[in-house]
């Protein structure tokens, strides 16, 4: 079931009033570009070796393992008040603990899209029942984002398998990047893309917004361009949104939104002499993610990275 007619009409009041009130001395929302998934995605190189084609000095924003009580609102204000739209990879679990945030992510004109049902730790690729446990997990979050964000109720009884499901947005993030071949082929065989990402704010690792500020400006600095993630789930991050849209707005970047279209991509290859950093990661986390898989448990984990920019 797709969006009803009342919630289209209200999306495009928005969008056009937001289109009125954004001055020139907000940041705004530069372009938006249509992503695919027919046959399968997989971009974001820190993973994988395409990703979205940006010019210098455009910026994704992205945002993984919300919608959380407070700071997610706080978020969402900060990014109203600069005309900015970005991407919300959401926690089932979350939305359907606190489906008025999801449900305001679509109405305020951000792009909601998936993030499993509890983020298992230790990741989807660890997970005590394998491939199996994985797809239920992913598929009970898919149902739940699709209830609460946009609205899509299943009078026949919810879905048993991904591909008797009707996602809005068909775009899935890997907690912790870890995939497995079983559930990329799964995905790519029901139309769904997966995200990775440029850069990453670190923003796992507790920190002051002023340090994670310096951090993702250097980071952002040195690419020139790229798709971001940080987290709505924490507190230093959300003080930190708003420091970073001035930032942004100051030194010349432009905001670029993602929203799902047809057919598949656009994308463009990595450069000469790309590796999955994440794998690298994942790999020095082995033994670690081994071990806590006989007590697994929900919930995001602290990654810390290697090497730090």
């Amino acid at each position: 079931m797709r969006i009803g007619v009342a919630l289209m009409a209200l999306l495009a009041g928005i969008r056009v009033a937001g289109a009125e009130t954004c001055g020139p001395d907000k940041l705004g929302t530069a372009r938006v570009v249509e992503v695919g998934t027919q046959g399968g995605l997989e971009v974001g190189l820190k993973t994988y070796a395409r990703t979205i084609p940006l010019a210098d000095h455009e910026v994704i924003l992205t945002f993984d393992d919300g919608p959380a009580v407070k700071t997610t609102r706080e978020i969402l204000d900060a990014l109203a008040d600069q005309c900015v739209r970005a991407t919300f990879f959401d926690i089932g679990r979350n939305v359907d603990g606190l489906p008025q945030i999801a449900r305001r992510e679509v109405l305020d004109g951000h792009t909601v899209a998936h993030h499993t049902w509890s983020h298992p730790q230790p990741t989807l690729r660890y997970l005590p029942g394998g491939d199996l446990a994985a797809r239920a997990d992913v598929l009970k979050g898919m149902i739940a984002v699709e209830k609460a964000a946009y609205g899509q109720t299943f009078p026949d009884g919810e879905p048993k398998d991904l591909k008797d499901l009707t996602l809005h947005t068909p775009w899935f993030r890997f907690p912790g990047f870890a995939d497995t071949q079983d559930l990329r082929d799964w995905f790519a065989a029901n139309n769904v893309g997966i995200f990775g990402v440029d850069l990453w704010a670190s923003d796992w690792i507790r920190m002051t917004p002023e340090e994670e500020l310096k951090l993702v400006m250097g980071r952002l600095d040195s690419l020139g361009k790229g798709m971001l993630l940080l987290h709505d789930n924490h507190q230093w991050t959300a003080d930190m949104v708003p420091m970073l849209l001035t930032e942004l707005k100051a030194k010349g970047y432009r905001i670029v939104h993602m929203v799902p279209g047809p057919g598949t991509g656009p994308t463009v290859p990595a450069p000469k002499g790309w590796f999955s950093e994440t794998e690298r990661v994942i790999g020095a986390l082995r033994p670690r993610l081994e071990k806590s898989a006989a007590k697994a448990g929900d919930g995001p984990i602290q990654v810390k990275p290697a090497p730090l920019e």
